[in-house]
């Protein structure tokens, strides 16, 4: 699959902008602030429904304006499909394929992208909330009515926490607080399947997650994936290793062979008095982790800078190989925003090489010479939410050289 024309209207710092675009290597280059960023980010929404840069969608309206729109062909062979959005200042979100009005929720199912970006490195650096962003992204682009569940689990999520404050306010003891055995029940039906398939996708990233990791390295390092369920104990957003969980309740039966609902429910049984002293959810999905190592060690902590860069990147590529795989409509869209500033040469050329069989790579850059040559296939240059006339790799650096000033004729301001 790939992204044939790209329009925005009211999108980011565009008013309306329209870009053509076909299989193989694109690059995007302009100064930093001038929207490389905001178009990529576009193609990204309608993969995940969210933004790698803002959790809100208000960032991604221009100002003044009441709704941004996104539309999309896709083309698949000789199929090709409308994937439209609407993105609204106040009230729900709208979305079409087609010219036929669909939920939102419904687009992951067609348009597949993977987007590497600096922000990346907090994949492996950051907190357990963005390797649980990463997870939940991909199983929605691998199963889109999962994004139902999730968007449900939230709300009750909400609702029982709400129920959980209003106790603590008022004193009441567990035992008194029979309302909060109705909200456990959808609690545990739904937080059991996203646990469920997070474990099984985090298995399934495994063998293209040490693949990938050799593309880019060539080195003799073991990354590995290991899920930190709240539910057996672990307390990832404490910065815990375990709380006064369940994992003794099943004896010297391993956790993973009881089944999920099991261990939820005795997690939260065990737990309540601790969840109505501070009146929040302590155990679920939305504070578990997954733990990446790399020859056995952390890698948060112990991976250098270099070494962590080729995990997060070699997630991505992970990510892309495990959606391939099972898409019908063949590649995902790769997209690189600004990755190539992050990385030494010998990184960038392999990264280049192991990217280089998908059928559509989009590429950001504010120096053009940061981008191997074997992407540099079309050029587009933009200019203050302006998509200028695309140029040849040769002449295109031709020119960015030229325009560069010498090293031992730079002044300070």
């Amino acid at each position: 699959m790939h992204v044939a024309r790209l329009s925005l209207t009211d999108y980011r710092n565009y008013e309306r902008a329209e870009l053509e675009l076909g299989p193989g290597a694109t690059v995007l280059v302009g100064r930093n602030g001038q929207g490389k960023t905001n178009l990529v980010e576009a193609i990204g929404y309608l993969s995940t429904l969210g933004s790698h840069r803002v959790s809100g969608d208000q960032a991604l309206i221009r100002a003044g304006s009441d709704a941004a729109i996104v539309r999309a062909l896709l083309a698949h062979g000789d199929r090709q499909l409308l994937v439209e959005l609407q993105l609204n200042r106040q009230g729900s979100n709208r979305a079409q394929l087609n010219r036929s009005p669909v939920k939102t929720r419904e687009l992951p199912r067609y348009a597949h992208s993977v987007l590497f970006a600096p922000e990346d490195l907090a994949i492996v650096r950051g907190e357990p909330s963005v390797r649980r962003r990463m997870l939940d992204e991909l199983l929605v682009q691998r199963t889109p009515r999962l994004a139902g569940v999730m968007a449900d689990y939230e709300r009750v999520l909400k609702q029982r926490n709400s129920l959980l404050k209003s106790a603590r306010a008022r004193g009441l003891a567990a035992d008194k607080l029979t309302t909060l055995d109705i909200w456990d029940e959808r609690l545990i039906a739904l937080g059991a399947e996203l646990i469920d398939q997070r474990v099984a996708l985090i298995t399934e990233l495994g063998a293209p997650l040490a693949a990938a990791y050799h593309s880019i390295v060539d080195a003799d390092h073991s990354p590995e994936l290991r899920p930190s369920l709240s539910i057996d104990g672990a307390d990832p957003d404490e910065g815990a290793t375990t709380v006064d969980g369940p994992a003794a309740a099943n004896g010297s039966q391993p956790p993973a062979l009881v089944a999920t609902t099991q261990r939820f429910t005795e997690a939260l049984r065990m737990l309540r008095p601790k969840e109505l002293e501070r009146g929040v959810t302590l155990v679920g999905p939305h504070r578990d982790d997954v733990v990446l190592l790399l020859n056995g060690l952390p890698a948060k902590g112990y991976a250098s800078h270099g070494e962590s860069w080729s995990f997060a990147l070699a997630l991505r590529l992970a990510s892309a190989e495990l959606l391939r795989r099972d898409s019908s409509t063949g590649d995902p869209v790769l997209v690189l925003d600004d990755v190539f500033a992050e990385l030494d040469r010998l990184r960038r050329e392999r990264l280049a090489a192991a990217i280089g069989g998908f059928e559509q790579v989009l590429v950001t850059a504010a120096v053009l010479e940061d981008v191997p040559l074997p992407l540099t296939a079309r050029i587009v240059h933009i200019e203050a939410g302006r998509i200028l006339e695309s140029s040849e790799p040769d002449e295109a650096r031709l020119v960015a050289t030229e325009q560069r000033v010498p090293e031992n004729e730079a002044t300070d301001v």
